[in-house]
């Protein structure tokens, strides 16, 4: 009955190409900028991850919703993505560990979405001709009017959107009793970075985006951590001063994703906006330090110079990506820090790379 009742409805990006699909509930319209990730599981872990804030999500698997919803499987408060575009949408699940359907979900945090959409066409697509802006609308006879109000949404390049999704108040993760205490930055943290510290008997205390080092210096803590998050990294230019002031102490430091690459500009090394990101749960990373392969799960869309790196007096690069040789990790030399592009927390993903967090652990006691 479903099926029937769905309206018409479109994909239009920045350049006017137009792609066609139907409504997978209500009517509505959703601006952002698209990417797509190839991820086969982890649809709901990716609608709440805070990376994705402001991005329209094609999901490159062919179903969506098919094992339903659960609610230990969310990554922050609410869906972060700006909308949906998938090929086939299930509104029947069948999971026993499921407590509701993806469609009740994506109603619940008021989000729109669209199917039937050709999505190897469209991921095709952009992958030719780059990310770019673009919406997705039921108003498919208003095609200049949403042309209009699509050129008028800010582009992904050199926008913050850190403060858009990080916490107002600190707030605590954890054993209050357990060994370790580390200060987190919260620039759009996953809930599974905070489980990952926690089961090794680590207490963290979660800052706010524009926290200050004496702030954070205030808890105590045995180190520190700068988290994922959305949006372009230079102009974090607080985490970047907050980063630089850690690593002048040469206190334990480690760094995801976006807490990676601003890790790297405390350091003078500088970051892009890459063609059409890292975005799955299967991209193949070389460690260098030991030689071993890991299968990891990533989601960025900028990266940092890789030259400007391996150039660095201070700097050692520890992992690459093996698909374009772009930097997957880096630590300092001289210093307790490092950081990784991608994501060892994974949810979803593999868990090839959770070591780091013990890695992290072992920095934090050989202080």
């Amino acid at each position: 009955m479903k099926y029937n009742k769905r309206e018409k409805a479109i994909v239009l990006l920045a350049d006017g190409t137009i792609f066609h699909g139907k409504t997978i509930g209500k009517s509505g319209t959703a601006f952002g900028e698209v990417c797509f990730n190839t991820g086969m599981t982890g649809y709901q872990e990716i609608f709440t991850d805070p990376s994705y804030f402001g991005q329209l999500m094609v999901t490159t698997n062919a179903h969506i919703g098919n094992y339903g919803t659960n609610v230990d499987e969310v990554e922050s408060q609410s869906i972060k993505i700006s909308g949906l575009i998938c090929k086939n949408f299930s509104f029947d699940y069948s999971r026993d560990a499921a407590d509701g359907s993806l469609e009740d979900f994506l109603n619940k945090n008021n989000l729109f979405g669209i199917s039937d959409v050709d999505t190897r066409a469209l991921v095709s697509y952009i992958r030719e001709h780059g990310a770019m802006n673009a919406v997705i609308s039921t108003e498919v006879d208003n095609i200049e009017d949403l042309k209009k109000q699509l050129s008028e949404v800010p582009d992904m390049n050199g926008l913050e959107l850190a403060s858009k999704v990080s916490t107002n108040e600190p707030y605590f993760f954890g054993d209050e009793n357990a060994t370790y205490k580390i200060a987190a930055l919260d620039i759009g943290i996953k809930t599974n970075i905070l489980r990952n510290l926690a089961k090794r008997d680590a207490y963290i205390k979660v800052f706010p985006y524009n926290a200050t080092f004496n702030e954070m210096e205030a808890f105590n803590p045995d180190g520190y951590f700068l988290s994922n998050g959305p949006g372009d990294p230079e102009p974090l230019v607080e985490a970047q001063k907050l980063a630089k002031e850690i690593i002048e102490k040469n206190l334990p430091l480690f760094g995801i994703c976006l807490g990676h690459q601003v890790i790297a500009l405390a350091n003078g090394i500088s970051t892009y906006k890459m063609h059409h990101g890292h975005r799955g749960i299967n991209h193949p990373v070389k460690n260098l330090v030991t030689g071993k392969g890991e299968i990891t799960s990533q989601n960025h869309g900028f990266a940092i110079n890789r030259e400007e790196a391996e150039n660095h007096p201070d700097i050692e690069i520890t992992h690459v990506h093996l698909n374009d040789h772009t930097v997957a990790g880096i630590r300092m030399k001289n210093k307790n820090c490092f950081s990784v592009q991608y994501h060892p927390e994974a949810s979803p993903g593999p868990h090839d790379s959770s070591y780091l967090f013990d890695q992290f652990i072992e920095n934090i006691k050989n202080k």
